[in-house]
């Protein structure tokens, strides 16, 4: 079985509700709420929030935010949002998803490139310096990867 293939986690994926939004930015954060681009689509496990990710509706659509809580790792969350977004992409007539991920994070590329997601080329970028976020200023000093996944 592949990390994106079915798992024993049994939770549910949707869309984020406005109502919703407190409770998730709690334990979670959304990083990028304000931005009117996207969805982040959101698991829910006992009524609680484990994990989510967005999909930004940009050319080419773009993965971003894919976080899990600490305590519900290594259970199959990830994949399962990895699964939705790619369902989501689906829906709206995306061929493809971009994302990017840290030169350094060698799990997360594990899990992407199990996913179908491959390094499309691009030269890694390196991002030094403070970023605005909604959940507040963030110092970044990494090299990102960029890549792809694409359907036929």
């Amino acid at each position: 079985m592949t990390l994106c293939g079915v798992s024993g986690w049994t939770g549910e994926i949707r869309a984020l509700a406005p109502d919703e939004v407190e409770r998730v930015a709690a334990v979670l954060g959304l990083a990028r709420l304000d931005q009117d681009n996207g969805v982040y689509l959101v698991a829910w496990e006992g009524g609680e929030p484990a994990g989510h990710a967005r999909l930004a509706f940009i050319e080419p659509p773009e993965l971003q935010d894919l976080a899990v809580r600490p305590e519900q790792r290594r259970r199959g969350v990830a994949s399962a949002l990895l699964a939705a977004v790619d369902g989501e992409a689906r829906r709206r007539g995306f061929g493809r998803i971009r994302l990017q991920v840290s030169a350094d994070n060698g799990p997360a590329q594990a899990l992407f490139r199990a996913c179908g997601y491959m390094d499309v080329g691009i030269p890694p970028q390196r991002v030094r310096g403070t970023i605005l976020l909604r959940t507040g200023p963030l110092d970044v000093d990494d090299t990102l990867l960029t890549w792809e996944k694409t359907r036929p």
